[in-house]
Order: structure tokens, then sequence, then C-alpha cells
């Protein structure tokens, strides 16, 4: 299964996202990174930017445990915490905002992930890793990148470059962007 995960940190963000991709390789398969993006941090100013961007994967794992089992394991060792703070400083964030053509509203996952079409931290990479995705709603990624401004948003070529090296060499096409089928969606419980 082809899923998508938004990729951020705004604490040691050069060690932390190539650290995190790294573990994550050992349970799915890297098979595109967007470019990475700097970003203010959301609701505080007074916090350092984050880098963000989006990974592609294809992974054999259902949706839950992907995000539950080995994304947050990932965030845990790597240092995150989860506090009442929902915008406090993060060593990574690993959020799953799409999973092949699934459709999941539940409690602790909802699928796609709302935030795409709010965040252009995230919209604008996934647009770029998949520009042809219609989301279950009928809107067009790449469309939704047209609405929201990218203002905010720095790219780091020379980051998004080393990862691209790193993590996707060898495979097809050009930094293995832009190869990725758009899912017809279907509803299903977690």
């Amino acid at each position: 299964m082809q899923a998508f995960i938004g990729v951020g940190s705004n604490i040691d963000p050069e060690i932390n996202i190539p650290h995190a991709l790294d573990l994550l390789r050992q349970s799915v398969r890297i098979t595109g990174i967007s470019t990475f993006y700097r970003t203010p941090a959301l609701g505080r100013e007074d916090q350092p930017p984050f880098y963000n961007g989006v990974v592609a994967v294809d992974t054999e794992l259902p949706p839950c445990e992907l995000k539950f089992a080995e994304l947050r394991r990932i965030e845990e060792r790597l240092g995150r915490w989860r506090g009442a703070d929902r915008y406090a400083p993060r060593t990574i964030d690993l959020d799953l905002i799409l999973y092949d053509d699934l459709v999941i509203e539940d409690e602790d996952l909802i699928l796609p992930d709302p935030e795409i079409a709010q965040r252009a931290f995230l919209a604008v990479p996934l647009c770029e890793l998949a520009p042809a995705l219609v989301l279950p709603d009928g809107r067009a990624v790449c469309n939704i990148v047209e609405e929201l401004s990218a203002q905010s948003l720095e790219a780091l070529p020379e980051f998004s470059h080393k990862l691209h090296e790193r993590f996707t060499r060898g495979l097809e096409g050009p930094r293995s962007r832009g190869r990725h089928e758009p899912p017809a969606y279907r509803r299903t419980d977690p």
C-alpha cells in the first residue's frame, strides 16, 4: 500500500529528520521525498522555525499500526513527547496524511488528513510528489495549493538534495517524484 507521511522538526531538524527517515525505512520502503521547507512555528512566533516535507512510502502495515506502532515509536525514540501544548517544539513530527485509497473517520485516525487543505507545508509537498492526486471531496491537491498562501514556505534545496541522495538513490524517476498514481478513495473501518 502507498502512504504519505508529513515530516517536521524544529529541534535540530538537520539531525532529527534524517535520523527519523533512517528509522522509518526499517519498516517501510521510502519511494519519494518532497522538497523540504522552512516554515514559521504555528501559533508560536517565539519558537524556531520548522523544517517540513512529505515522504511517500510503500508499506504492508495497516494504517493504525503504521501510525501508532511505527510513527509514534520513532517519535518517542527521538525524544518527542505529547503534552497538552499542541504547538510545543518537537524533535520530530510524523503524521500519516494519506494511506492508499482509504477514507477513515475515527476518533484516533482521520484519513486523508483534513489539514492537507489548510496547511501549505503539507499540500505543496504532496502536490510535488503526487500532482494528479484528487482528494475524496473531489478537490485536486494541486488546486488546493493554488488556494493556500505559500509565502511562509522557504525551500531548503541543499537539505532536500541530501535527503534525496541518501534515501531515494536508485529509485525510478527524477528524485522519485511525480510517479505516484492517485488513489480512488474508499471508506473503511480502521
